[in-house]
């Protein structure tokens, strides 16, 4: 990466577009009731009215939560009318008294169904199977049951060799011989999925795999798709999904937020590791092997300003970003064009550059953009850091200042 002076002795002294310039480059606010799959929504219809509504699914508000994942994209390939209320995570701040009224217990996800709540991903989906039928093959089919006791068996490896720094060579023994029986389990049918079509099979490893395959290339330097090809094609099935494509998360964002929900994910020090883990947090982000489309799409840009403008304030006061650096940032990433801010602002906008979450601010592909800009911004005006990432908790990300009043 070019340092700094590098890059100024590039940049033509402009000045940055306004606010209100800006405000007229952002994408028009998309329809979250009824468009595509979006971490945004507070209902969606799928085409029908508000009192076809029989589903009240309650999930994170950062959509962090791997089992509110699996429930939230069984209702959109389903299209099942549903209402959306997010909930906090312990990890990122204090439960709503409201939700423990009625769950005790925190858990998350919930749901309503008719009125009647349950609690606990699988059961959900048992519950949502008898109400509306399954998600191409049940739950408890003969050929779906031993995958799901696969995908567990997938994920108790995983997590020996994540969390426990004492168990790498178990550990990683222990999750290659996991993940061969998941790469042949792939291959018995001719397409990309673990049975004839996508199915409830295929929607109970989503979650996890992908949680896998972020965590194990920042802390181990580990390329899960390059080491499968099978699930290389279940993933790049996946992409071709929109509703996938509206929940998935990428690779910052899971290497950050899942030590303090794992407790405690651990590098093994390893020179892929290091590279692998330098380039998840400081760029450059094009190209990174957390989705297959790695072409953004023309408005990828416009979403993300979009995205920053609705929330601008608030970003500004929690980051301490400056107002000029961070015009500077936005231009950039909107025009192309380079702004020279003040000297001393890095630290601000690296503070945001590190907080940017995927699916819950904007999709990988806007949030790839907009990191970049701001590392470029930053990179001209100094190379001081924001704050550090927290492990033992994310009370960074606390959403209260982010939400209106109930």
């Amino acid at each position: 990466m070019p340092n700094s002076s590098q890059i100024s002795s590039q940049t033509e002294e402009l000045t940055p577009l306004s606010w209100d310039q800006l405000q007229t480059m952002a994408r028009p606010e998309p329809d979250r009731v009824e468009g595509p799959t979006n971490s945004q929504a507070r209902l969606r219809l799928f085409g029908t009215s508000e009192a076809d509504v029989r589903v009240v699914l309650y999930r994170d508000h950062h959509a962090w939560c791997p089992y509110c994942q699996k429930v939230w994209l069984w209702l959109e390939e389903r299209q099942i009318p549903y209402r959306i209320e997010k909930v906090t995570m312990f990890c990122y701040g204090e439960k709503e008294s409201w939700y423990k009224r009625i769950v005790p217990s925190g858990m998350l996800p919930a749901m309503a169904i008719d009125g009647e709540l349950v609690t606990e991903s699988d059961q959900i989906l048992l519950a949502l199977e008898r109400a509306f039928g399954p998600l191409g093959f049940p739950l408890e089919d003969p050929r779906v049951v031993p995958l799901r006791q696969l995908e567990r068996d997938l994920f108790r490896a995983w997590c020996t060799w994540l969390c426990y720094p004492g168990a790498e060579v178990q550990g990683a023994n222990l999750f290659a011989a996991q993940a061969e029986r998941v790469s042949k389990a792939l291959g018995c049918y001719p397409g990309p999925w673990f049975l004839e079509n996508f199915s409830s099979a295929d929607l109970v490893f989503v979650p996890y795999v992908e949680r896998m395959n972020s965590s194990l290339l920042y802390y181990k330097g580990y390329e899960l798709r390059q080491e499968w090809p099978a699930v290389d094609r279940w993933f790049a099935a996946l992409d071709g999904r929109s509703t996938y494509r509206g929940t998935r998360s990428d690779h910052h964002t899971h290497a950050h937020d899942l030590p303090p929900q794992m407790g405690g994910c651990y590098s093994n020090r390893s020179d892929s590791a290091r590279r692998w883990s330098e380039r998840i947090d400081q760029g450059p982000w094009q190209g990174l092997s957390d989705s297959t489309d790695q072409e953004a799409p023309a408005d990828a840009a416009a979403e993300a300003l979009n995205r920053v403008l609705s929330h601008r304030t608030v970003l500004q006061k929690q980051h301490h970003v400056d107002d000029e650096a961070f015009r500077c940032a936005l231009t950039r990433m909107i025009s192309g064009r380079s702004c020279q801010p003040a000297r001393g602002t890095e630290r601000g906008l690296r503070s945001l550059r590190d907080r940017i979450s995927v699916p819950r601010d904007m999709g990988v592909h806007a949030a790839r953009l907009l990191r970049q800009a701001l590392e470029d911004t930053a990179a001209l005006a100094g190379e001081g850091q924001g704050p550090p990432i927290p492990v033992r908790h994310r009370r960074d990300q606390d959403p209260a200042p982010f939400l209106r009043r109930r």
